[in-house]
């Protein structure tokens, strides 16, 4: 693989990484606030998200790369809403995102279509990633975010199941 490739792997898998305790921090923020639900969904958008850092760690194995696992950043814990936490998620992923088309035109520049191949996969998640957030960063604005509109909302979040990584060859 091209060293410039490698190189920009490596430090997405520290971005997923990062991704993850920016999800526990905001879920021990809702956790502390009371928002069970929202708590319960950042929770499993942190396994998720150490599921995407994971796939890149296991990638890079594949093609015979050195794998340089990052110091993770310490995440946020202080907020001062639900509604500001989901906007915050939302802004992350579209950086998350902007990171992934990054790389996917990095392949496309260095002529690798195995990595093209494989990044397809996370062009798909991100477009659910940003949709999942903004579907409900709508909701929290159309409500205006207070009273019992808010405690729906909180619950809704809660009701996502647990995370479970896709089967083989459905990654």
């Amino acid at each position: 693989m091209d060293k410039k490739l490698v190189k920009a792997i490596n430090d997405q898998i520290k971005a997923e990484f990062d991704s993850e305790y920016i999800y526990l921090g905001m879920a021990a923020w809702a956790m502390k606030e009371g928002y069970e639900g929202a708590a319960s969904f950042m929770f499993i958008q942190a396994d998720e998200e150490r599921f995407h850092a994971m796939k890149f760690v296991k990638f890079l194995g594949e093609m015979d790369e050195k794998v340089v696992i990052p110091q993770v950043d310490k995440p946020g814990t202080e907020f001062e809403s639900l509604q500001e936490i989901i906007e915050k998620a939302y802004e992350h992923e579209q950086y998350i995102t902007k990171r992934i088309h990054d790389l996917v035109k990095l392949s496309d520049e260095v002529g690798d279509p195995a990595t093209n191949d494989f990044l397809s996969w996370y062009v798909e998640e991100q477009i659910e990633e940003e949709s999942n957030f903004r579907a409900i960063l709508k909701k929290l604005k159309i409500t205006g975010g207070k009273g019992h509109a808010l405690l729906m909302i909180d619950s809704q979040l809660g009701q996502r199941a647990t995370f479970t990584p896709p089967a083989d060859g459905e990654e």
